[in-house]
């Protein structure tokens, strides 16, 4: 099991098991062993809302003694917390493979992905660090501005015949 803390200073354990995948896939439609096919990760990254209602049917019983409803629970959900859950979900999700196969493959496929992120993480920062994103937003203005200044004279300044 593993654990995460939200926004709000709550600490939620994720534990993936048989009855947590019905949950999730009652409450969300989601199949969580999607992940082996390599589907799932890519949903997550792209909607965070989807993943914090996965995380969410996976604390329910937690939530549910806790009283925190869905609401309470997506508006703790940002920023560091997102990134805790989804790396606690990930991981319980390789735990519970059944496969030691699929699980040593799942585990490499989760490192892959994040040895990805980070290096595209890297990319951003040495382009911004570099000026080269400064300096390619000046070069559009000024082509903005060439274009705007090229325009055709308004009906206001032209002669009338």
């Amino acid at each position: 099991m593993k654990q995460f803390k939200d926004n709000a200073g709550r600490t939620w354990t994720v534990d993936i098991n048989v009855a947590t995948l019905k949950r999730v896939r009652g409450l969300t439609g989601v199949d969580l062993m999607q992940v082996i096919e390599g589907t799932l990760i890519e949903k997550f990254i792209r909607d965070p809302v989807l993943l914090c209602d996965v995380v969410y049917a996976i604390c329910k019983p937690e939530a549910d003694v806790a009283k925190v409803s869905d609401e309470e629970f997506g508006k703790a959900m940002a920023g560091d917390a997102i990134e805790a859950a989804t790396g606690a979900v990930l991981e319980e999700l390789v735990a519970f493979c059944p496969s030691p196969r699929d699980r040593a493959n799942l585990g490499r496929v989760l490192q892959a992905t994040k040895n990805v992120m980070e290096r595209a993480r890297d990319v951003v920062e040495k382009k911004l660090e570099s000026g080269e994103l400064d300096r390619l937003a000046n070069r559009l203005l000024q082509n903005a501005g060439a274009s705007s200044t090229s325009a055709p004279a308004s009906s206001e300044s032209t002669p009338a015949p």
